[in-house]
């Protein structure tokens, strides 16, 4: 564990540098457009990235991505003089389009302990985290710092669930060498009291098509067989298998059918996600919505056609429930927490991020960049109803206290 003595010189330096050069750096992440679809934004942003870390002699690495119309991954790797391996993740990308920012007018904004901006919170803060974390461990802790291999692993396309990312991070992190990945996705920080993620739901996307059969609606509508009448029952069976007892949600998102009024719809389809923390439910909820397929209950009034559905899952992300290697670092956390004067709390929490694909072959922590609120949001009222996307400046020194005094602790007991 780190002294006292020198935790409060580590203290002294981080707010010595949080206006004068660490949130300048911010600043410049959040004026690139990264919108995860603007690949040469994202990959400004990762060659800025990558020019922020190397004085700290991370060498950069930039590696394309599976779907080519995306930015390159950045993976940034420090060798150590051991064999141990430690694994930050960030990502580059954000979820709002040029045109949008301009629009709302979305730009960096400070009132008073907040910063409004897109990715100042999600999740351009926590690779600032990332990096004011190394540079006091680099300025205070220099053997420590020279004994770890680090490897930074920055994903170009987490917004639309790229797992290509997340193999990356296998191939690069797996094995015994590795003591954890730390994920630094924002986490909640109230006064004192501190949020890491310990879990994810995992999330299935399905697609469902209704094939029924067209007719006139007025003259021969008992000829038709209704697709839009069929997706509803489906629907309604479907929405049903929500069930907040086990933590397990069905939302049908989209919903889309039919040409005219006058015409018995020959085609209805709709788009919807589940999400689960237990693996085992998540399993079962997934058989469950496939067993809709080929589906027929809704015929024509002759009764010599009958609609057919069909239900296809078109992506699956599993979920990361607790496990005891992610307790182990949660109660790590919980101690330097406690030398602090901090409070740490579980998080189980029901988004996705990069976690939960390496989960189950790293030890892995969520929830470490800063604190803020209105992810995703870039939106702005005069009432207020409306607000965009923030980052509390009050807790990026005191998240990164707590990250670099649990890492410098996990490294001591791991040695």
């Amino acid at each position: 564990m780190i002294g006292k003595s020198q935790l409060q010189a580590i203290r002294a330096y981080l707010d010595e540098k949080l206006e004068s050069h660490y949130l300048p750096l911010l600043r410049e992440m959040v004026h690139i457009n990264s919108f995860t679809a603007n690949a040469a934004g994202v990959n400004q942003l990762g060659q800025l990235t990558a020019e922020l870390f190397a004085p700290l002699g991370f060498t950069a690495e930039f590696v394309p991505p599976a779907n080519p119309q995306f930015g390159n991954h950045l993976v940034l790797t420090r060798p150590g003089k051991s064999g141990r391996r430690m694994g930050f993740v960030s990502h580059l990308d954000t979820v709002f389009p040029p045109e949008e920012e301009i629009r709302n007018n979305f730009r960096w904004r400070r009132q008073g302990h907040k910063i409004y901006g897109p990715g100042t919170v999600d999740i351009k803060g926590g690779t600032l985290i990332m990096y004011m974390m190394l540079d006091a461990l680099h300025h205070f802790q220099p053997a420590l710092y020279d004994d770890v291999t680090w490897v930074l692993l920055l994903n170009s396309a987490e917004e639309t669930g790229s797992d290509d990312f997340g193999h990356l991070v296998r191939q690069r992190l797996a094995g015994a060498d590795t003591v954890a990945c730390l994920v630094f996705e924002a986490g909640s920080m109230v006064k004192r009291t501190f949020q890491v993620v310990v879990a994810r739901k995992g999330m299935g996307v399905f697609e469902v098509q209704v094939e029924g059969k067209a007719s006139h609606a007025g003259s021969a509508h008992q000829n038709g067989a209704n697709a839009i009448v069929q997706l509803a029952e489906v629907i309604r069976h479907l929405a049903n298998l929500t069930d907040y007892t086990r933590d397990v949600t069905v939302n049908v998102g989209v919903v889309s059918g039919g040409t005219v009024t006058n015409r018995v719809p020959h085609y209805a389809e709709a788009a919807l996600e589940m999400r689960a923390f237990d693996p085992t439910v998540f399993a079962e909820t997934v058989a469950e919505i496939l067993a809709h397929n080929g589906r027929s209950t809704i015929q024509n009034g002759n009764g010599d056609f009958a609609c057919q559905v069909r239900v296809e899952m078109i992506r699956r992300t599993e979920p990361w429930p607790r496990n005891p290697k992610t307790d182990r670092l949660l109660g790590i956390w919980q101690t330097a927490a406690q030398a602090l004067g901090y409070k740490v709390l579980p998080e189980e929490r029901g988004g996705l991020s990069d976690g939960n694909h390496f989960w189950d072959v790293i030890p892995t922590l969520d929830g470490l960049g800063p604190s803020g609120g209105n992810a995703h949001c870039s939106e702005q009222s005069a009432d207020g109803s409306k607000e965009q996307e923030y980052c509390l400046v009050t807790s990026f020194v005191p998240k990164t206290m707590l990250n670099l005094t649990a890492v410098s602790l996990l490294l001591t007991q791991s040695s």
